[in-house]
């Protein structure tokens, strides 16, 4: 545990400054919070006043939040809108330092978003009552998708040191983006990781693919519903790929990691306190997995740090993100 403790805190150190760029789609998670004040004469539904209101970063802006307050150099590639749900994103990143100038404006377009209504009394826990989400199932325009490509290639051309593909599938990680950036990752030799919410399977020839166990089932449409059955379905999306290595995420049960070349190591939950909250753990994951891919970890070893910053993000209500100092606290805790 000592040799290990000292190469995960080696790897945190490496971490730092790494530049590593996200592109995906960016996702305003929207919290309305209000105070239940009466049932309204018009219909029988509750009147909230409202109290506050916060943009919080989602999807692929999570991973970029997350990339940054690790310690690393985030820079955003995506599409938002005109609104004030596209101000509020740009805020957020770039609080934390990231570079946003590939959060290219698409006037046609809202910028994804997703409200959450919370609701409570003096007397009573808030709670969410219902979620809008919006979101635009137009295709990208040619002359965004090109854009997009200039400007995620130029920063691949002047030295990266990872890339993120984030899918929530939305219209930015088109065929042709995600065709052309692995393969210039892989010309360049720079780590890349995937990870797709509805179709993985398109993303032939990158390096490294993160699937939530739900995820890699649908993927393959079968039930996983074992250890065994969740390793044959990493093993079996890692070969169609050509990737390097499958990352499973599995709740309660940790990570499972398939390598190239038959390897399959299993990382239990390190620190099974209380979980608050899942909601966006697995961008923190992605997010530690490719900056410590950047700094020359091992797979394994990079999954190790993602399965502690993750144990961390799930302890916080909402969308969260995990600091280096946070991480390097855990680091302490486990060894």
């Amino acid at each position: 545990m000592i040799n290990m403790k000292k190469e995960l805190e080696e790897i945190l150190q490496g971490m730092q400054k790494k530049r590593i760029l996200i592109i995906g789609d960016a996702i305003a998670d929207i919290y309305l919070l209000g105070r239940i004040a009466r049932i309204s004469r018009e219909a029988p539904v509750l009147v909230l006043e409202q109290a506050e209101e916060k943009i919080v970063a989602g999807g692929a802006a999570n991973v970029v939040n997350n990339v940054a307050t690790l310690g690393g150099s985030a820079e955003a590639c995506g599409i938002v809108g005109t609104d004030s749900a596209a101000e509020g994103l740009r805020a957020v990143l770039a609080k934390n330092g990231a570079l946003i100038d590939g959060l290219l404006t698409d006037k046609s377009r809202p910028t994804i978003a997703k409200t959450r209504i919370i609701a409570g009394g003096r007397e009573t826990v808030s709670q969410q009552i219902v979620r809008v989400d919006r979101e635009s199932r137009l295709p990208l325009a040619p002359e965004l998708e090109d854009a997009l490509l200039k400007y995620a290639e130029k920063r691949i051309e002047e030295g990266l040191a990872g890339v993120v593909l984030s899918d929530y599938g939305g219209a930015v990680v088109t065929d042709a983006v995600q065709q052309r950036l692995i393969k210039l990752c892989r010309e360049k030799d720079i780590p890349a990781i995937v990870d797709s919410r509805y179709s993985v399977k398109r993303f032939e020839g990158v390096s490294y693919v993160k699937q939530n166990d739900s995820e890699l089932a649908a993927a393959l449409g079968r039930e996983l519903s074992d250890d065994a059955s969740i390793r044959a379905a990493g093993k079996e999306l890692l070969e169609l790929l050509g990737a390097e290595g499958v990352l499973v995420t599995r709740g309660d049960k940790g990570m499972t990691v398939i390598e190239r070349g038959g390897k399959i190591t299993d990382i239990p939950v390190r620190d099974k306190s209380e979980v608050f909250d899942v909601s966006g753990a697995g961008d923190t994951c992605v997010a530690a997995f490719i900056l410590a891919k950047a700094a020359g970890a091992d797979s394994v070893s990079a999954a190790e740090l993602a399965n502690l910053a993750s144990g961390i993000a799930v302890r916080k209500q909402g969308t969260a993100t995990v600091s280096a100092e946070e991480l390097r606290e855990a680091i302490v805790k486990f060894a």
